[in-house]
């Protein structure tokens, strides 16, 4: 008599979390994640690079509008994309006049005029794919800049008029960006100030 084996596969179903159970659950975490439409991906860690050059930009930016109408956020607030159902971290943020929040807290907002995202190697391609796709759908959203940790590199995207979005790429030492949404130049020299290339493991 012959047996016969049966192979049965068993599918793994991720689990599924409304905003606010995500919103419980990122208060009691001892680390960081974000939510997509219903899936919550915890965040890799940031190197040292990547905080002195979110710090050096914040920083250069916060003090060159502390007496204008703008707010600029660094880290641990969260944003919200209402169209992509999202609850993200950006490196930086800046609201222009009041923010909007998410609920009734102070933890998310959801009308950032400028993002700014330093790249991290697992992060590189959602960054410049996705979630810009994501980031336009903000009405208020008007520009986008990416730094690379490595080495002497920024991409700006900027948003005119007309709806369209310009490319502008930076890769000398001796660069200088120029802010399109805001009244803002920072030079590489500031940018990058104190970080070494050589530490640029991610």
């Amino acid at each position: 008599m012959q047996l016969q084996t049966t192979t049965v596969e068993i599918k793994t179903v991720k689990p599924y979390y409304t905003p606010e159970e995500y919103l419980e659950l990122e208060e009691k975490a001892d680390y960081k994640n974000e939510y997509r439409d219903g899936e919550i991906i915890p965040m890799t860690g940031g190197t040292t690079n990547h905080n002195k050059i979110a710090l050096n930009f914040a920083s250069r930016l916060n003090l060159a509008l502390e007496d204008k109408d703008y707010d600029v956020y660094i880290g641990d607030i969260k944003l919200w994309i209402p169209k992509y159902r999202q609850f993200t971290y950006p490196d930086i943020m800046v609201v222009q006049g009041q923010p909007i929040y998410y609920g009734s807290n102070t933890t998310t907002i959801m009308n950032p005029l400028l993002i700014v995202e330093v790249l991290s190697k697992s992060t590189r391609d959602y960054d410049q794919g996705d979630k810009f796709l994501h980031y336009r759908s903000i009405a208020e959203f008007k520009e986008y800049i990416l730094i690379d940790q490595t080495k002497y590199h920024l991409i700006q995207y900027a948003k005119t008029v007309e709806g369209q979005w310009v490319l502008t790429e930076y890769e000398s030492e001796d660069s200088v960006l120029t802010l399109q949404s805001i009244d803002f130049k920072v030079a590489f020299s500031q940018l990058y100030k104190r970080v070494n290339f050589a530490e640029s493991v991610e």
